[in-house]
């Protein structure tokens, strides 16, 4: 237990979300890496409402370092602040999602 405890305390963030701008119906992907395994609750969030892995909203992780999440079929209305949380460690993004202009 002590060294779970020492684990979740030692692990930094190594790589954070970084902005992404994506088209109305594209998919956009959030990629966190982790120093290491072993962080508890791992949660993504899009606006301060926390997001659950289904057919739109795509959560994994790989070897408990990488968490990716992948937003498919985006629209306006999803704009906003994606943010990961692992235990007290937060990284946050912007999500631009662009309308296309048809031309005349």
């Amino acid at each position: 237990l002590l060294l779970l405890c020492y684990t979740e305390e030692a692990a930094v963030i190594v790589s954070g979300l970084k902005n992404t701008d994506v088209f109305v119906g594209e998919s956009a992907t959030f990629t966190c890496e982790l120093s290491h395994p072993g962080v508890k609750n791992v949660q993504w969030w899009l606006d301060g409402s926390p997001l659950h892995n289904n057919f739109v909203t795509e959560i994994s992780e790989q070897d408990g370092i990488i968490h990716t999440l992948t937003l498919n079929d985006v629209a306006c209305h999803d704009s906003g602040t994606v943010t990961f949380r692992a235990g007290s460690l937060i990284s946050s993004a912007k999500l631009l999602v662009k309308g296309i202009l048809l031309e005349r």
